[in-house]
């Protein structure tokens, strides 16, 4: 009798363990349900442009954004309707010659590509991935890419700079010998050669963001003790003045292939500065704006750049009154640094100026 009880005991408890398993993951799948199609309620839906091509031959000059601009309302998306081919070393590549062409699944376009024919001769050519079309302009942040750079204002403060070259000389170049004073920020032997240019501020919180500095040379330690530092000036952009700050050269890869996404959302962001010392800013100009690594940013951040409103008296009260913002263009991320960032703008369908505000596109 007990033997009876005990087993139907045992069945019981088996019984309710399974009906609590599956319950939960009944509850799992609920909710995974419930997560996707909430994502899909909310996609952001993919429009083609008024006079989308159904299919474009690449050709030198092209750039993604470009080409996605004749197919894509919004090219910043192209990489949600990119038909990649798993097959291909990196499916992003796109060289001059491709044939890039629209299809349709079901309601959703799609751009596909297909190489270019080649014909088969007695001949080895050899083709560099370096010849793939760039996401962006290269040739229009080349210069920022490579020769700018924002510091802290701790690493600011404590960079060796500058005293002279041989003789009192104050101007240097390559192969000259000059003399710095201040502790190596770094054990290498390579460091980098600093013009400091500005200081970026915050225009809502009155916040230093770090310094704007341009490279002038690369230069090699030849000695360092009792605070000096002697280098040797290697290649050089700029010649040397005294005051340019020494600072150990970055090790951090450039990026120059980006992937366009849409930022996050922000508090208070907006352009800053211009880089190229221009008050109008237009298509293809690079700018600042007051958010970096801090704020969550990354290369390849599309953000919507909306002019500010313009401050009215009403006729009647005497209020002064702002009018609504008017979005002007959009702009690409491109270089990260803590607090700050550089942008490319890719449209500018209004005139641009610093102050304008940047919201999720």
């Amino acid at each position: 009798m007990h033997v009876v009880c005990l087993t139907e005991y045992l069945q019981k408890i088996t019984c309710d363990i399974r009906l609590g398993i599956m319950l939960k993951r009944l509850t799992l799948l609920g909710s995974a349900l419930c997560f996707w199609v909430s994502l899909f309620a909310h996609a952001e839906p993919i429009k083609l442009a008024d006079d989308a091509p159904s299919e474009y031959v690449v050709v030198k000059g092209d750039t993604l954004w470009d080409i996605a601009a004749r197919f894509l309302k919004s090219p910043w998306l192209w990489p949600k309707v990119w038909d990649v081919n798993t097959q291909i070393y990196n499916p992003h590549l796109i060289y001059p010659g491709d044939l890039i062409y629209l299809y349709f699944e079901g309601d959703q376009p799609k751009l596909g590509r297909k190489p270019r024919t080649v014909v088969l001769t007695p001949s080895v050519k050899v083709v560099s991935r370096t010849a793939a079309i760039p996401t962006i302009p290269l040739r229009d942040i080349k210069a920022f890419l490579n020769d700018s750079d924002v510091v802290s204002a701790d690493l600011y403060d404590a960079a060796p700079y500058i005293l002279g070259g041989k003789n009192q000389r104050i101007l240097a170049a390559t192969g000259d010998r000059v003399y710095a004073r201040g502790e190596p920020l770094s054990d290498r032997s390579q460091q980098t050669v600093y013009r400091p240019l500005k200081p970026y501020v915050d225009p809502n919180t009155q916040e230093l963001l770090g310094y704007e500095l341009h490279r002038v040379a690369n230069a090699r330690v030849y000695d360092a003790k009792e605070g000096l530092m002697t280098l040797d000036i290697g290649l050089n952009v700029e010649e040397i003045r005294v005051k340019d700050l020494v600072i150990p050269g970055s090790e951090t890869p450039l990026e120059t292939r980006f992937m366009p996404q849409s930022g996050i959302e922000l508090d208070n962001a907006e352009i800053i500065a211009v880089l190229n010392g221009v008050s109008n800013i237009g298509q293809f100009d690079s700018v600042t704006v007051n958010s970096g690594v801090r704020e969550g940013l990354a290369p390849g951040d599309v953000y919507a750049i909306y002019r500010r409103g313009e401050t009215i008296r009403d006729p009647k009260t005497g209020e002064m009154l702002r009018l609504p913002s008017e979005r002007s263009g959009e702009l690409m991320i491109y270089k990260v640094f803590d607090k700050v960032s550089y942008a490319l703008v890719m449209r500018a369908r209004d005139t641009i100026k610093v102050g304008d505000e940047l919201r999720v596109p």
